[in-house]
């Protein structure tokens, strides 16, 4: 039995839906909830999860469909995002810009009207720097790009922690670094299967522009920080054992697989790295909030 095209209606709506990368926005959450759950030193209203998440959606949703307007030059042309909805036609540029101008003033109005402002201008503030900094500015132009850039992507654990407590501190602010330096050894790891694409496009990622084994060499020393930051996180937000013992498994593996990756620099070990990534960062603060929540029941 054949099955029946998807309406025009479906394409646009599930165009729309792709303008805002979900996949990505659904690892910027896994980091929320759990900061909120520390924040909170037990588990938040539920309601306040609710709306932050919601809010954050948008935000982070917003901020991408600009980014995906902003790069529809090199979208077309780079094999990985040949399929992307302002590629294929699905709808226009006006139509995508003006859709993610409007959830990212929903997404202040929303988080300010059910969270609080400081999560609202934290939301906005971290829109405009993914817009302004990284992807008019850094992107194409120097191989700091996702460093510097990474920040954005470290922000919502700042929204989370602000949503519960209306104000930021050492500990939120060491998180923040941990996610900062978790972006590049994340990205520099798949950017190493697409170097062809960035080159093709003139975009100077790191793998792009310098050897694997260099490359390898950079994610092995962010790895390396990124661990000690989520030691130090241990103290700083009185943290527990269940934490901690995670927090130190976790790293070391993350470790010894980037410091497989410098001695045997290639593609396959590179995604092994970064299918890894996202599975640290997701235990890591799966075991942060469950250290809070038994420490606290």
């Amino acid at each position: 039995m054949l099955q029946q095209a998807p309406s025009p209606l479906r394409v646009r709506v599930a165009g729309y839906v792709a303008l805002t990368k979900p996949r990505i926005i659904e690892l910027l959450l896994i980091t929320t909830v759990p900061t909120m759950v520390v924040a909170q030193r037990g588990l938040p209203s539920g309601w306040l999860m609710l709306n932050t998440v919601i809010g954050g959606t948008l935000a982070a949703g917003g901020a991408n469909a600009i980014n995906m307007y902003v790069d529809r030059d090199i979208d077309k042309v780079m094999e990985r995002t040949k399929g992307r909805p302002l590629v294929t036609g699905v709808m226009t540029p006006r139509a995508a810009l003006t859709f993610a101008i409007a959830i990212e003033v929903l997404a202040f109005a929303y988080l300010w009207g059910l969270v609080n402002l400081l999560s609202a201008v934290l939301g906005v503030a971290a829109c405009l720097f993914y817009v302004f900094i990284y992807t008019l500015w850094l992107k194409r132009t120097s191989t700091h790009n996702i460093v510097i850039g990474g920040a954005a992507g470290a922000a919502p654990v700042l929204i989370g922690w602000s949503a519960v407590t209306n104000s930021l501190g050492w500990a939120p602010i060491v998180l923040f670094a941990v996610m900062f330096y978790w972006t590049p050894p994340h990205f520099w790891a798949l950017a190493i299967k697409y170097k062809d694409d960035y080159a093709s496009v003139d975009v100077p990622m790191l793998p792009s522009v310098v050897s694997l084994k260099k490359t390898a060499s950079r994610i092995v020393v962010y790895t390396v920080i990124l661990w000690a930051l989520t030691l130090v996180f241990s103290p700083v937000a009185d943290m527990g054992n269940l934490y901690l013992g995670a927090a130190i498994v976790l790293g070391g593996v993350f470790t010894a697989m980037t410091v497989k990756l410098y001695r045997d620099p290639s593609t396959k070990l590179a995604m092994k790295v970064f299918t890894y990534s996202i599975t640290y960062v997701t235990l890591l603060f799966g075991a942060m909030a469950l250290d809070q929540l038994v420490r606290h029941a």
